[in-house]
């Protein structure tokens, strides 16, 4: 008994303790709106069967944090030929009859077996923040040299074209903000960041011209020109900043006599306006609060890892969780467009929930094996 507890007491004092109860609380806050909402009946497709299956799919990322921490990092991304093939082969899946476009999406991200929904597209995230840190760590020393450039380049273009092709543009985002966040980390020379500032505009133009759609553009629009949508794609928004200001300062609670503003996918992309409408502006500040936390312990945990390839998986965690924050947050205060980005461990979903508890796990991995006398089965001086 006296081995488990000291076991016990080397893991927490290893473990970044505060932010796997950040997320803890992020998603006991998602359980609690969630639990309001089906209970209020608000929306048809947010009942007790949603917040039973937000309260497992947390618990299953805690258990996934625990088991990843024990495993070091360095093996798990060696790994790559296992979960690189299946997360791209799950996505493949999405383009047959498989595929599935959930209520209310205009992209087949979904993979539907009977009644269980897989979005395949959170898996290549992790996949991709795996092996392109273990990629970039390899030829850091010789990244500038064209060839390794162009291959950096292809090995990120391969996902986000991949998840553009479903029609998922918010994720495509996601991907390279996770690619340029992890090459800004590195020593990458000044003539590659001119290349990209000139190409960004023209790149731009390309995108809107020949590959968004015409509801994606009038959705970017509406942003800079309000009021002007004769198929009223702002509507959602509109209610959404709607439900924002009916909760004022402390909000109407979670159960009010006096209604609430009903905002489609509240349950879902837009749980902030909720959270807002029902902790008024208090309630919405301290989620903010909480999610920057989580972003600036990510961010810091990549200060005290052992290797570079460890920095990497922690900047391109911190990439992933904060353009999640900032989309979706920009998106309900009618700032960035509908691109239906969920909003980390607050969002309905299954599979966000884990996937995001199983980044954090790496996180937490990178950690507890920064040096060995914090290792969970080792007690010998640092090994750095």
């Amino acid at each position: 008994m006296k081995n488990f507890f000291s076991t016990i007491g080397r893991y927490l004092h290893a473990s970044d303790t505060g932010l796997i109860l950040a997320s803890l609380l992020c998603s006991a806050i998602s359980c609690v709106m969630l639990w309001s909402i089906a209970t209020n009946e608000l929306l048809d497709r947010c009942d007790m069967s949603t917040v039973r299956t937000q309260i497992v799919a947390s618990a299953m990322g805690l258990v996934i944090v625990m088991i990843l921490s024990l495993l070091d990092y360095n093996k798990l991304i060696k790994l790559w030929w296992i979960y690189a093939p299946v997360a791209l082969g799950l996505v493949g899946l999405t383009f047959t009859s498989l595929g599935y476009r959930r209520g209310g999406a205009d992209d087949q991200a979904w993979i539907a077996i009977g009644d269980f929904y897989l979005q395949p597209s959170e898996l290549l995230k992790l996949a991709f923040i795996l092996t392109f840190s273990m990629h970039l760590s390899k030829v850091e020393e010789n990244m500038n040299q064209l060839r390794q450039m162009m291959l950096l380049c292809f090995h990120a273009a391969v996902p986000i074209l991949l998840v553009a092709k479903q029609g998922d543009y918010g994720t495509a985002i996601v991907f390279v903000i996770i690619f340029l966040a992890e090459m800004l980390s590195t020593r990458i020379a000044v003539r590659y960041l001119i290349t990209a500032l000139i190409a960004t505009p023209v790149m731009g133009f390309l995108a809107w011209n020949f590959l968004l759609s015409d509801m994606h553009r009038q959705r970017i629009l509406v942003i800079l020109h309000p009021g002007t949508d004769p198929e009223n794609l702002e509507y959602q928004q509109d209610l959404g900043i709607s439900a924002l200001a009916n909760g004022q300062i402390y909000g109407t609670g979670l159960q009010s006599e006096n209604g609430y503003v009903s905002v489609p996918e509240m349950h879902n992309d837009f749980i902030y306006s909720y959270i807002g409408q029902a902790w008024g502006l208090i309630g919405a500040l301290l989620v903010l609060g909480l999610l920057t936390y989580i972003c600036l312990k990510v961010l810091t945990d990549s200060l005290y890892t052992k290797n570079h390839q460890g920095k990497l998986i922690c900047i391109g965690t911190f990439g992933m969780i904060f353009s999640h924050c900032f989309m979706n947050i920009g998106m309900v205060l009618k700032v960035m467009p509908v691109i239906g980005i969920p909003l980390p461990f607050l969002t309905a979903g299954g599979t966000a929930v884990v996937c995001m508890y199983t980044a954090i796990g790496l996180v937490n991995s990178t950690r507890c094996h920064n040096v060995r006398k914090h290792r969970m089965f080792y007690e010998a001086e640092s090994d750095r």
